[in-house]
């Protein structure tokens, strides 16, 4: 688990955010970004006639509805999903002999990556074959004093002797198979080394999951063993990465683990990247008031690369349908009120003040102040405010 709380990193996100956005607030800043100021208030009656000439300028539509998803926008940056990052100790100490995969090469469950040679496997194969070699031994003593006993040339008790020798190697026998075969070695292999007597002090290290080299370094002749500061291989499965963005202090009250999240990057215009939010940060960072969440995204074509900046979008609660305003038809007064303009003939306009929530596509979700069929300015609203700004009458 990775968070990123330092001031430097706070302070050069936020100001990334700000440029990638382009201006694009979140829900806590739309509400707050809409409200009106403590200027003077515009009058809300006013009204503007247009001759036919202005009025051709004017594009005016009934007012539609769509679905709005109401989400949570934070900026962050890819990185790898590090409960699938393994790092390949070897089991046991030894030099390597061969190293395999490079650095980004993709590699398979159980492909081979290095191997060393161990000289923990070396005495467990000796001790392997000391205990077939016994089994053997005690196996032909004791086939030897059935046939004596059966002929009353040997005693019971040594018989018994014979029995209790060739159980205790046979269970050492298979004992030092399983010590071998903790190396990865499989019984064919086993059973060869104890057939031609010889040991066999290659270890093979392979990947134990499906995914990419993201560091190497392994040389051969290098002396490596479990639990050294630096691995040989990390190997890292790329069908999920991590998303980790800084989310306003003010949104995060909104966030639950599980919500589901939408991503966007830079590299790839226009497509949308699915997952969920799995981890929120503990603590507020206090230099950019921001808090860490954490997103896992699915990539099965492993297109989203660690480092890659990213935006996403975190579903809040269900879509909700509304009157939907065109961006071009609301109007910002001076004061921060929010209005838009009605007719009913095309030549005469009437404001309207209206209280707006958020912005997708294109278009403005209107809370209050207009109805779906009203016929509204769709371009050129801000024309008419001016005009009424400065009388409200037409020239010729």
């Amino acid at each position: 688990m990775r968070f990123e709380t330092s001031k430097a990193r706070g302070a050069r996100l936020a100001a990334t955010l700000a440029v990638l956005l382009c201006g694009a607030p979140s829900v806590a800043a739309e509400q707050k970004t809409d409200a009106p100021s403590s200027a003077p208030s515009i009058a809300a009656d006013a009204k503007v006639e247009l001759n036919e000439k202005q009025a051709a300028s004017i594009k005016v539509a009934p007012l539609g509805e769509m679905s709005f998803a109401i989400e949570i926008q934070a900026f962050g940056s890819v990185d790898f999903n590090e409960d699938l990052s393994v790092q390949l100790f070897p089991p046991f100490q030894g030099r390597i002999i061969e190293a395999y995969a490079k650095l980004g090469d993709d590699v398979k469950k159980g492909q081979t990556l290095y191997t060393i040679a161990s000289p923990d496997l070396i005495q467990a194969e000796g001790t392997l074959i000391e205990a077939a070699a016994t089994y053997e031994l005690t196996s032909k003593a004791l086939a030897r004093d059935k046939v004596l006993l059966t002929t009353e040339g040997l005693a019971q008790k040594d018989f018994e002797q014979a029995i209790a020798d060739q159980q205790n190697a046979d269970g050492a026998l298979k004992a030092a198979r399983d010590a071998v075969m903790v190396f990865g070695k499989s019984s064919a292999e086993i059973d060869r080394i104890i057939a031609g007597r010889k040991v066999d002090p290659v270890l093979v290290v392979a990947s134990p999951v499906r995914g990419r080299i993201t560091a190497r370094n392994a040389q051969p002749g290098l002396f490596v063993q479990p639990g050294t500061s630096t691995a040989p291989y990390n190997v890292a499965d790329l069908s999920t990465v991590w998303l980790i963005a800084n989310v306003s202090e003010s949104d995060s009250p909104a966030l639950r683990v599980g919500q589901p999240v939408k991503a966007s990057v830079t590299a790839y215009p226009g497509r949308v990247f699915e997952g969920k939010l799995t981890h929120l940060g503990t603590s507020v960072d206090p230099a950019v008031h921001t808090v860490i969440a954490r997103a896992e995204i699915e990539d099965p074509k492993n297109e989203l690369r660690p480092g890659m900046m990213a935006i996403f979008q975190v579903a809040i609660a269900p879509p909700q349908r509304s009157p939907a305003l065109p961006v071009n038809g609301l109007v910002r007064e001076g004061d921060g009120t929010m209005t838009a303009w009605l007719t009913t003939d095309n030549r005469h306009f009437q404001r309207r003040i209206i209280t707006v929530g958020v912005q997708q596509g294109g278009y403005r979700q209107v809370l209050d102040g207009l109805k779906a069929g009203d016929h509204i300015v769709t371009d050129g609203a801000i024309l008419l405010s001016n005009m009424a700004a400065g009388g409200g009458t037409p020239n010729d």
